[in-house]
């Protein structure tokens, strides 16, 4: 399935509560019932990752659920011993379905440095090219911080900008965002479709109430208010419906959407464009008309000098011979890196370095016309 032409991208996010099926224990049923959807959506040509709780939950069950204190070192010992049993647990569903799977453990600060950002984004769209479906957690035996409220919720708006996503599915207890607490109120009216998240949306906003996980109702529309921000459409729903994943993804109004203010491209040009870049790139007459008239990337063959120090990563200026600015873009190597690759040819790139982030210096995805 595609999307103006091409491969849709589609985090799901799952929660302790879809996982388990609202019991102690990991649900087989259950997620063997997520696992199908998340194939049959692989078969139609999506890019599928999925963001997963459940560690601590299936921790406990590993453990016999021992009573243990409501600290830190606790949760952590938990998703220590989890970890590798949940992913097991999806290793053998996914394979029922020829479906191979790869572990991703992130912290935020793994996706708030920018060298790091770039090595995860990388890592998962070659799992994702190699039809490999990653299965991210919060690396919660070293988080400190992002272990608490909201972590997995969050996470997954991080993997969707990251990816530039089209679409964050959150699967969780509830059917989405209600005008009021249908626990309590029966009157309440399911909200289908948010476009803008203000203080008077957050206040909607319930706590979890299955004792399992460790976010709730806040804490996904701080992730959808994330998420759309970067240019993502978001969905919370709930992981019990039949096929909710390929309902939704098939384009049938499930839950409540939250619709992104502007798509990704625009939403990354604004970005590029307020960013103050960090070097400048001067390229050749041939590579100057590819980018200007073709939307071309930038190969290091067409730069023929590098000013400034900068790292992989970094927003800098692309100029043509003359000095005229022509681009902002997100370099794949360092001004160091790119003074030994100027005017070579990208298959040349390991032989002088020992490695390689790919044939181009900038991406044309990752730049933007002055």
């Amino acid at each position: 399935m595609g999307i103006n032409g091409r491969e849709a991208t589609v985090v799901v996010k799952l929660g302790t509560s879809t996982l388990t099926g609202g019991t102690s224990r990991l649900s087989r049923p259950h997620m063997v019932e997520i696992v199908r959807q998340v194939a049959t959506l692989r078969k139609e040509g999506c890019r599928i990752v999925v963001v997963s709780s459940g560690a601590m939950a299936a921790g406990r069950e590993l453990l016999g659920y021992p009573q243990l204190p409501n600290h830190l070192p606790a949760k952590q010992m938990l998703s220590a011993v989890g970890q590798g049993y949940l992913i097991e647990v999806y290793r053998l569903l996914f394979r029922l379905y020829d479906v191979e799977i790869g572990q991703v453990l992130l912290t935020h600060a793994d996706l708030s440095h920018r060298t790091r950002y770039l090595n995860a984004r990388d890592t998962l769209n070659t799992l994702l090219d190699y039809g490999i479906v990653p299965i991210v957690n919060e690396n919660d035996t070293v988080a400190v911080e992002e272990i608490k409220v909201g972590d997995n919720d969050n996470l997954s708006a991080q993997i969707a900008g990251l990816l530039h996503s089209d679409q964050l599915i959150m699967l969780t207890d509830q059917d989405g965002l209600y005008d009021h607490d249908p626990r309590t109120d029966p009157r309440a009216t399911l909200i289908a479709e948010v476009h803008t998240i203000d203080e008077d949306l957050m206040a909607l906003a319930g706590v979890s109430v299955s004792g399992l996980g460790v976010g709730g109702m806040v804490t996904k529309i701080q992730a959808a208010r994330l998420a759309t921000r970067a240019g993502t459409r978001t969905v919370i729903a709930n992981g019990r419906t039949p096929d909710a994943l390929l309902r939704i993804v098939h384009g049938e109004a499930l839950g409540t959407a939250f619709v992104p203010p502007q798509e990704h491209v625009e939403g990354r040009k604004r970005w590029l464009l307020a960013e103050r870049p960090q070097g400048q790139v001067v390229v050749d007459e041939g590579a100057s008309e590819m980018i200007r008239l073709r939307g071309a990337s930038l190969l290091p063959v067409g730069i023929r000098s590098i000013a400034h120090d900068f790292e992989r990563g970094a927003v800098v200026m692309i100029e043509d011979s003359e000095g005229h600015a022509l681009a902002h873009g997100l370099v794949n190597y360092s001004s160091a890196e790119l003074q030994r690759l100027r005017g070579h040819r990208s298959q040349d790139i390991v032989e002088i370095l020992g490695y390689t982030y790919g044939d181009e210096a900038i991406h044309r995805d990752n730049m933007v016309l002055v």
